[in-house]
């Protein structure tokens, strides 16, 4: 019997130079980016394995659009800027507004975890906001490639 390959669409979404990029890249080619380039919108395509199903994941690296037939969010910020942390909660609302529904499934993720000294959000506070939104929550380092493989698994 073939497998079944389900298709989904992912939109991740943050604050300038918070590590999106960085996080797709090291999610889908290994790769971590040091320089920064701002982004207006790329496409990303990934197979994964997940729970006994093929998926097939077009990651959708974009400044803030909520595009129509995104099956999920990755909101992120950086964990070294209160600003950026703050902007979440302003895009989640953005987004419910957008679909009209309040159960969409979203990752909010803490970039730059391996940024210590500098740390402005702590842990508690993402899964705080993580669990007011019904929302799951992983701190990454995309440079460490730590957790980035938990954003979409």
């Amino acid at each position: 019997m073939p497998v079944e390959i389900k298709r989904r669409k992912i939109a991740v979404l943050g604050a300038r130079s918070v590590g999106k990029s960085s996080l797709v890249k090291q999610f889908v080619e290994k790769q971590f980016i040091d320089s920064y380039y701002a982004t207006i919108e790329r496409a990303y395509v990934k197979s994964i394995a997940h729970k006994g199903y093929e998926y097939v994941l077009e990651i959708f690296d974009t400044a803030a659009q909520y595009a129509i037939g995104i099956h999920g969010y990755v909101l992120v910020y950086s964990i070294a800027s209160r600003d950026s942390f703050e902007m979440v909660q302003i895009l989640r609302d953005k987004i419910i507004d957008y679909c009209g529904v309040m159960d969409i499934p979203c990752v909010i993720v803490g970039a730059k975890s391996d940024l210590h000294s500098s740390r402005q959000v702590q842990t508690s506070e993402l899964e705080k906001v993580a669990e007011v939104n019904n929302a799951a929550c992983v701190e990454t380092s995309a440079k460490d490639d730590i957790n980035v493989g938990e954003i979409l698994t």
